[in-house]
């Protein structure tokens, strides 16, 4: 990540509890940190924080985001199709539970994501990801570290 780097949020469902990990971390390095949302989050605009509200409709905030991130830029997202196109335009990613997505690993995401996709169209009952434990929490925290230390 370059000295104008930013990190991109792909904040519609991004938890409470990880905004204000980003924003503590974007302060602390002064690095600019972009929420993308269709609903107003209440984030702060600051020098090292800003909030783009889309409109609403299926992919807004991603079509934004996927429009605007650049290469070394960093993405917080759980959208797998939008991880793919930051990682295609060179971008870093991270997902909420601080996994890296890379080039190595996005087509099988994709691909499990497509199959899911497929089974809850056909009636099955997928359920969704737990919730955020304490433990994924600190996974993300020391992620975004590692890849704010590498400013």
């Amino acid at each position: 990540m370059g000295q104008s780097a930013r990190i991109w949020v792909d904040a519609d469902a991004c938890p409470k509890a990880l905004r204000e990990i980003i924003l503590k971390a974007a302060k602390r390095v002064a690095v600019k940190a972009i929420f993308v949302a269709n609903h107003n989050l209440g984030i702060p605009i600051t020098s090292y924080s800003s909030f783009v509200q889309v409109s609403s409709g299926f992919d807004v905030a991603d079509d934004y985001i996927a429009e605007q991130i650049s290469a070394g830029e960093l993405l917080i997202s759980n959208d797998i199709p939008l991880a793919d196109q930051a990682i295609t335009a060179g971008a870093l990613v991270i997902n909420m539970r601080g996994e890296e997505l890379t080039k190595a690993n996005i087509k099988s995401r994709l691909n499990l994501r497509d199959f899911m996709d497929t089974m809850r169209s056909s009636g099955v009952q997928t359920g969704g990801p737990p919730p955020l434990s304490q433990r994924d929490r600190a996974n993300f925290a020391n992620a975004l570290d590692r890849f704010l230390a590498r400013l």
